[in-house]
């Protein structure tokens, strides 16, 4: 007699608890307040890390206008210079792009603090 071997599958999506919690969040307000912003985000943060977005100051800097606000699915990266202030929103900073954004004047946001700061999430550009 053969006995089968039931294995459980592998888990999809992130595993972080504070990264579930986020998209939770962005899944009710894009829902609640019918933001398509909100709703894309929430899928583009769902993605494996490895297709997650990253980033570099240099590119950030190259295609944004001063005074804007950006959110990037993923992870800022130091590299480049940025010469404009700037809102720029991520689930995750590198120190050296959270030291360059403050000192150019501009802010570095967390994706929960821009969402219960413009729950409309109008005036906001993503970036990948």
């Amino acid at each position: 007699m053969v006995e089968m071997v039931l294995r459980m599958p592998r888990p999809t999506g992130p595993m972080n608890p504070v990264l579930r919690k986020l998209v939770r969040q962005l899944r009710d307000k894009g829902k609640e307040q019918k933001v398509a912003i909100w709703l894309d985000l929430a899928e583009r943060l769902m993605q494996p890390r490895r297709v997650r977005a990253e980033v570099n100051l240099s590119h950030i800097s190259r295609y944004s206008s001063g005074d804007s606000t950006l959110i990037v699915p993923g992870k800022v990266l130091g590299a480049g210079k940025l010469d404009h202030p700037l809102s720029v929103a991520a689930f995750k900073f590198s120190g050296t792009a959270r030291r360059k954004i403050i000192g150019s004047g501009g802010k570095a946001l967390t994706i929960q603090q821009l969402l219960e700061q413009n729950p409309s999430g109008s005036g906001t550009i993503m970036m990948e």
